[in-house]
């Protein structure tokens, strides 16, 4: 039998901002590495137990980068599409639904996208040896070992022994610091929130325990869609899903709940701080990714992506430095970016969803520059990649190649142009950019117009099956900077 890997890709991308943004969150970060966490977490489930076809619970938004990232690796996956976030509890059971329609004996494992395990070998080991409880019906958590006391995380005491897990005695929140201390100090481990267990047996917990969320998801995964190579659950059934962990809605309440002790190292990188403790240091204890000089200092975190980042003097401190936001904060604040995203979304930051690079479907692009009544975008076409047949109600484009070779039509024309050579889309013309050869495609394009928001496209057709975004009267729109305000998926 082998196991099918569940991996829930959700994710609402604020711990690690400004890196992460809820247009691409911390699983679909290279974060000191050439692999992103989600690959990563992919890649730890090819080994001979498990099916080589995992199944990915993932949020709508995210879609193109889930399939972007399995592609990259050569990896095929089911993609279940989530149309709102409902928690772990839901996602899980959209995914042992799926596996049971694939095998009605399925045993799964059920995995966060984003976690960091560098011993892959160990991980499944300690798969392989949680099967015997997992065929028995029991669900079995993994909990790992503290190395320190952490306030981030949740404990689990151990029971009884069963063959190699335990029943679990006790779960206890995110505690405070001292009863961290004491729960290390009582052999309590940290709650890892990976799962195994036969789909079957889970469904009939949670019919047991939770009918209403069984309810929910059995409808939304009966009248899913498929769309490409996603599946999307139905938005009305799956909407009214309770949105509850599976810890809270499960493994509390059942009497099948086991736990493997597990010695391998893991983090759920879930801030700037439990990122340090992962990477590597100099003999400070500083830990850096990117274009970062550090003089006097000791047991700092320094990301600089695209700038040269200097510190000097500064002990303890994280500093994030992105070409539109700057984070500095203290190490033991860490936990508190979350609350600093939330306040910026209050207050209408856009800042503090998307970054100034945006992926699409067919590639990329970065906004330059911004300004009343124009704005720049550097604009990357991966081979193959297409653009929508579309045309704008509000603004004109200047397109200039720097390297590659587009097909660009306009209106009746098709042309192909090569680098430092240009074309001037008209308002309202029908246009589109397609990249047929081998090598991205990189071209300039600069807007002009009283509206530059990314909603003023109407598209005409698209490979990528995306839903027209069709524009607002003119006299309702903003000028300037502050037009760019709607982004399209």
């Amino acid at each position: 039998m082998k196991v099918i890997p569940l991996i829930l890709s959700g994710g609402a991308g604020t711990r690690l901002w400004p890196l992460s943004r809820a247009s691409k969150p911390k699983q679909f970060l290279c974060l000191g590495t050439r692999r992103s966490l989600f690959q990563e977490t992919v890649l730890r489930c090819r080994a001979a137990i498990f099916d080589e076809r995992p199944i990915v619970v993932g949020a709508d938004p995210h879609r193109f980068l889930i399939a972007e990232d399995l592609l990259e690796i050569g990896v095929g996956a089911d993609i279940l599409l989530e149309p709102v976030a409902r928690n772990s509890c839901a996602a899980i059971a959209a995914g042992c639904l799926a596996a049971l329609k694939r095998d009605p004996d399925a045993m799964v494992l059920a995995l966060a996208a984003d976690h960091h395990i560098p011993d892959a070998m160990a991980f499944c080991d300690a798969v392989a040896m949680a099967v015997p409880e997992a065929l028995s019906r029991y669900i079995v958590t993994f909990g790992v070992k503290p190395d320190q006391p952490s306030t981030a995380y949740g404990y689990i005491l151990a029971g009884t022994p069963i063959v190699e897990a335990f029943t679990i005695g006790h779960f206890i929140e995110k505690p405070p610091r001292e009863m961290a201390s004491a729960c290390v100090a009582a052999g309590y481990l940290w709650n890892s929130g990976n799962f195994l267990f036969r789909a079957a047996h889970f469904l009939t917990e949670l019919k047991r325990l939770r009918p209403d969320i069984l309810e929910c998801v059995g409808k939304a995964v009966d009248r899913a869609e498929r769309d490409l190579d996603f599946l999307r659950l139905d938005r009305s059934a799956f909407a009214k899903t309770a949105a509850i962990s599976v810890d809270h809605a499960v493994m509390e309440k059942t009497n099948r709940a086991a736990v493997l002790p597990v010695s391998y190292r893991w983090s759920d990188v879930g801030s700037w701080g439990s990122l340090a403790d992962v990477i590597e240091k100099d003999a400070r204890g500083n830990a850096t990714i990117g274009d970062v000089s550090i003089l006097g200092g000791s047991n700092n975190l320094v990301h600089s992506q695209g700038r040269l980042t200097a510190l000097v003097g500064m002990d303890d401190t994280v500093v994030v430095t992105t070409p539109d936001a700057v984070l500095v904060a203290g190490k033991a604040h860490c936990e508190a970016v979350k609350d600093l995203v939330a306040a910026f979304k209050q207050g209408g930051r856009a800042e503090a969803d998307e970054a100034l690079q945006i992926f699409r479907p067919w590639g990329n692009y970065e906004r330059l520059d911004i300004g009343t009544r124009y704005q720049v975008k550097r604009i990357v076409v991966k081979p193959g990649g297409v653009l929508s047949l579309q045309r704008h109600r509000h603004r004109t484009e200047h397109w200039v190649v720097v390297d590659g070779r587009a097909e660009v039509t306009i209106g009746d024309t098709v042309e192909t142009l090569g680098p430092n050579e240009s074309v001037y889309v008209p308002l309202g013309a029908v246009h589109r950019l397609a990249n047929h050869g081998t090598m991205p495609v990189v071209l300039i394009e600069v807007q002009t117009g009283n509206y530059l928001g990314e909603d003023d496209i109407e598209r005409l057709a698209d490979d990528y099956n995306r839903a027209p975004a069709m524009a607002a009267p003119l006299a309702s729109r903003p000028v300037g900077a502050d037009a760019l305000a709607g982004q399209a998926v």
